[in-house]
């Protein structure tokens, strides 16, 4: 099984090597220290699994693992990170990585390895409380993104289901109440309403 180890840090990557070496049926083909390096060595080298990291200068883990899933829907990524960061895990569920791990339990990643290699998904003893709920979560993300809804955007149909006024809203956000009326203008079209109650509705109908 040829496995490819991203981590910004240098010495996890050593010892992650080092771990993984002493399994025989684990080959690692190769390793570095940021995502877009990911990216291309996985083109390059096409390994089984992709053991990474999240947080790492430049581009991100999960960046680089969403560039890859893109073109290659099959590739199998296991995410290791220190970080149990809900946003992080929602994100690694939406990209379609196999699995997501804490560092800590280093014990677990070669069994874990094994499990992703054979089609399975993994998630550490950590994460299994919080799945139902970020699934939810995951499930409502996907509705804002499938009608284009940007983050800023999102922002402003939360202040509007707490029923805050333009005025409000453009001191919350440091925006002039022109630039929020125009944003409420898309949000409307974007979503299909007609008005600021229907935008509250919709919030309140997908909210988890």
């Amino acid at each position: 099984m040829n496995i490819l180890v991203i981590d910004d840090d240098n010495l996890v990557c050593s010892s992650l090597k080092i771990i993984l070496s002493a399994d025989p049926d684990i080959n690692v083909i190769g390793s570095d220290n940021n995502g877009a390096a990911a990216i291309e060595l996985y083109e390059k080298l096409k390994p089984d699994v992709v053991l990474m990291d999240i947080r790492m200068e430049g581009m991100t883990g999960l960046e680089a693992g969403e560039v890859i899933l893109n073109k290659h829907p099959e590739a199998k990524i296991l995410y290791l990170t220190t970080f149990l960061d809900d946003d992080y895990i929602i994100k690694a569920l939406n990209i379609g990585a196999k699995g997501y791990m804490l560092k800590q339990n280093y014990e677990s990643i070669i069994p874990s390895i094994k499990a992703v290699e054979m089609g399975q998904n993994v998630y550490g003893y950590e994460f299994i409380t919080k799945l139902p709920n970020l699934m939810n979560q995951a499930s409502s993300s996907k509705i804002y993104e499938d009608h284009g809804i940007t983050e800023k955007e999102y922002e402003l149909i939360t202040q509007i289901a707490e029923g805050y006024s333009n005025k409000e809203i453009s001191e919350t956000l440091f925006l002039s109440e022109g630039t929020v009326r125009n944003y409420i203008s898309l949000i409307l079209e974007k979503l299909n309403l007609r008005d600021r109650t229907q935008i509250a509705i919709f919030y309140y109908k997908n909210k988890q």
